[in-house]
């Protein structure tokens, strides 16, 4: 009998073996999956930290040309402010003129309108 234990021993032996190298080659495989991964992660994030400075790079290019813009445009609004309050200005002193030609004359010019009034009291 005792070559029959060792026979049976012998089978065990070699299924335990075998199951221990399923359970490893799994472990293996598990391992390599999450170091894959993490691997992979770590790609990601290298190449998001390299393409940062490039990122700031054409956001400020971007903040550049909208700042170019806007500074153009204040400039251009700022000369059109000018130019309408010059004009403002010498048609006060026209109408001025014209009511001061009428009343020499013993016309009556009509009343101004409100804001015209205005104009002339303050000067906005």
């Amino acid at each position: 009998m005792t070559g029959g234990w060792g026979v049976a021993a012998g089978v065990i032996g070699s299924l335990l073996g075998a199951v221990a190298l399923l359970g490893s080659g799994l472990f293996a495989a598990r391992a390599t999956r999450t170091a894959a991964r993490t691997t992979a992660e770590a790609q990601r994030a290298a190449a998001e930290a390299a393409a940062e400075p490039n990122q700031r790079a054409e956001d400020r290019a971007a903040f550049e040309a909208i700042k170019t813009e806007l500074r153009q445009e204040l400039t251009a609004a700022r000369d059109e402010v000018r130019s309408l309050r010059s004009l403002v200005r010498s048609l006060a002193l026209y109408v001025d003129d014209l009511t001061g030609v009428m009343r020499r004359h013993r016309i009556d010019p009509p009343p101004p309108p409100p804001r015209v009034e205005e104009y002339n009291r303050t000067g906005v």
